[in-house]
Parts: C-alpha cells; sequence; structure tokens
C-alpha cells in the first residue's frame, strides 16, 4: 500500500462516533451531542490490521482501550508448555483491553483473524472524561461486570453439545445486534479457535456440527453457517446460550 493509499485510508475511517453505525454498541445511550463530540477527540482510528498481526501482547503497557469497527479480533494466552488457551473473539462495536485496568499490563495478546481496524481510546483521557458523564462510567462498569458473567458461565458444567450450541445462538446474537441476520452467517474464526475456546476437541466440534446438521438443527459450508431451528438449539443450549461471549445484549 502506498503512503497516499494509506492516508486516503486513514481519513475515510476518522469518521465521528456520532456519524459511526457501530455507536450505539460502543456507547452508553443517551450522550447529549456535545458530550458525543467531547468523546469523539479521544478517538484514534487505526491503519488497517491483517490476518496475524498483533493489536497488543502479553505484558505490553496498558494506556488504550480498544474497540473494534471492523473485522474479528481473538485473544488469547500461551501457558507454560506453549499451549495456547483462547479466551475470546471480539466482532465491531466490542471493546477490547479492558482486563488490563487492574495491572497497567496486559494479561492476553490479541490478534487479528482476518482483516480488520479498531478505534483507540486513550484510558486516562476516558476516564477524566467519564468523571463528568455517569453514563460512560455506568457503560464501562457494565462491560467489566459482562466480562466476570462470561467467566463464570465459561467454567459451568456444560455438555460439549450445550457449549458448542450457546456459542453458535451467541454469535447468532452479537450479529444480529449489528445489523446482520441472526440466522446466516460466516465464521471468521477457524474450528481448532472455536474448539480450543470451549474446551474441546477439534474432533468433536467437527462431530457435533456434522450431527446438527444431519438433525436439520444448521446447515453448514466450510465457514458458512445457517441457524435453521433457533429453537432446538436453544433447548441444546439450555443455561450455555451465551457462551460466544457476547458483550452486549
Amino acid at each position: 500500500m502506498t503512503p497516499a493509499s494509506e492516508n486516503t485510508g486513514l481519513a475515510q475511517l476518522r469518521s465521528a462516533c456520532s456519524r459511526c453505525s457501530l455507536a450505539r454498541l460502543c456507547l452508553p445511550m443517551g450522550l447529549s451531542e456535545s458530550q458525543t463530540c467531547r468523546l469523539d477527540n479521544l478517538v484514534e482510528p487505526s491503519a488497517p490490521l491483517h490476518a496475524d498481526d498483533h493489536l497488543f501482547r502479553i505484558d505490553d503497557p496498558f494506556t488504550t482501550i480498544y474497540a473494534v469497527r471492523s473485522g474479528c479480533f481473538k485473544s488469547y494466552v500461551v501457558d507454560g508448555e506453549g499451549r495456547e488457551q483462547v479466551l475470546g473473539f471480539h466482532l465491531p462495536g466490542e471493546l477490547m483491553g479492558l482486563d488490563a485496568i487492574y495491572t497497567h499490563r496486559h494479561r492476553r495478546n490479541a490478534v487479528a483473524l482476518d482483516t480488520g481496524t479498531v478505534c483507540k481510546l486513550p484510558y486516562a483521557d476516558l476516564t477524566r472524561l467519564a468523571t463528568e458523564m455517569p453514563q460512560l462510567q455506568q457503560q464501562i462498569m457494565r462491560l467489566l461486570s459482562k466480562d466476570i458473567s462470561t467467566l463464570e458461565n465459561m467454567v459451568a458444567d456444560h455438555t460439549a453439545d450445550e457449549r458448542l450450541a450457546g456459542f453458535l445462538l451467541g454469535l447468532s446474537s452479537r450479529y444480529h445486534h449489528r445489523g446482520f441476520s441472526a440466522t446466516r452467517f460466516r465464521l471468521a474464526m477457524p474450528r481448532r479457535d472455536i474448539a480450543n475456546y470451549l474446551r474441546l476437541a477439534p474432533e468433536t466440534v467437527s462431530r457435533i456440527l456434522a450431527r446438527f446438521q444431519a438433525d436439520g438443527l444448521i446447515a453448514v459450508e466450510r465457514r458458512d453457517m445457517e441457524l435453521l431451528d433457533t429453537e432446538r438449539l436453544r433447548q441444546t443450549a439450555g443455561e450455555a446460550h451465551h457462551l460466544s461471549a457476547p458483550v452486549f445484549d
């Protein structure tokens, strides 16, 4: 990409929050126009990141909260034996980096799964602004609480069928909130990452997807997914119906 085209791309990304289609997902409802403009001034759009580009890594200093603008990102850690553990998938309108507030250093890695962009919100400036805007402060607290609830759900004793059905329903809800189809979507993440996130073997995920398809619950072609019977999927998922960690209800 030439410098001129990079500058053009960045200029196109500098769309104010008040005009962004993701504003209702990223921002608290009820901000006035002047408050939204003040928040606009904090936002710095990123250059495009491509598949396997890291947004941040473990132990990087924490200075910024990131809002996904396009694409899909994966957060993960690597244990002492070099095994990767997927912690979540992040879609447009969702925030990354909140877990680093306590330690002031990132405790996970974040990597792009495909071409994507983020909006950068400097945390120090954001917290100063939040003291003047209760709605913004409440939104940050709500997102932190949501992360805790998701972690509690992940450690619950769900069956493999419940976990995978819940994951698909969670993705369905998240895509629906972004104005896309709730029943037809493309999986940005490979099956091995889905299996890792759900703490299942990849062959188990493939086997269950094949059975779900044979039973008429879904239709899947490579990464193209269609939910054919969401009611039966909900019955299968039970209490695991949000295992794709949706950030917004």
